[in-house]
């Protein structure tokens, strides 16, 4: 059966709710990540690419939005806690690069503000994420990538469960100019039903 489209809908958890990203979002997005420790890993490129207002940051999202096949989602809490209030904007994630008569795609973009980083946010934001891919849509394939120098970023996607591929040499131009080695990570469906379990262990 051929992949469907991600909807847009929104992604409700226990702890985060994904919605689809608009251009109003941007000045809390750029409050969420502002910080060189997001662009240390090269989000964007890395700090060349690092926007420097709200209004940057509307450019950034823009052109999310006007790319062709892929959905943008701005990561909100559900709850207050001892790091953010509730409904606050705390990242952004992407699903992309559809190929849906290939039943793939590309789940990436991704970017939390420190505060968020070892938390919740991620497993939760990933098991909504592939639970729409592989559940709603039908997908057989998620794509999940980082640049090579982004130890952190790794050690993420290969706790998720994600099996290592391979790596992509002189990939991607940085926003410096530099080259990047892409690190290419995926989840199977038939992996899905063990990633996911691992992911609601993880949230307890």
């Amino acid at each position: 059966m051929t992949a469907q489209a991600p909807d847009g809908r929104p992604l409700v958890g226990r702890y985060v709710r994904l919605d689809r990203t608009t251009l109003a979002d941007a000045p809390a997005l750029f409050q969420a990540l502002d910080d060189e420790r997001v662009y240390s890993g090269n989000y964007l490129g890395g700090p060349a690419g690092r926007p420097r207002s709200a209004e940057d940051m509307a450019g950034v999202v823009g052109a999310a939005l006007s790319s062709r096949g892929r959905t943008p989602y701005t990561v909100r809490l559900l709850a207050d806690n001892d790091w953010g209030a509730r409904g606050a904007v705390v990242g952004t994630t992407s699903l992309g690069d559809l190929h849906l008569e290939d039943e793939r795609t590309h789940l990436g973009w991704t970017a939390y503000t420190p505060d968020a980083w070892g938390t919740f946010v991620n497993p939760e934001c990933k098991l909504l994420l592939l639970g729409h891919c592989f559940d709603d849509c039908g997908f057989g394939r998620v794509k999940i990538q980082t640049d090579s120098v982004n130890a952190r970023s790794r050690a993420a996607i290969e706790r998720l469960g994600a099996v290592y591929e391979g790596t992509l040499r002189r990939h991607r131009r940085r926003a410096d100019g530099t080259w990047r080695d892409t690190v290419v990570y995926s989840v199977l469906g038939t992996e899905w039903p063990g990633v996911r379990d691992g992911l609601l262990e993880r949230l307890g």
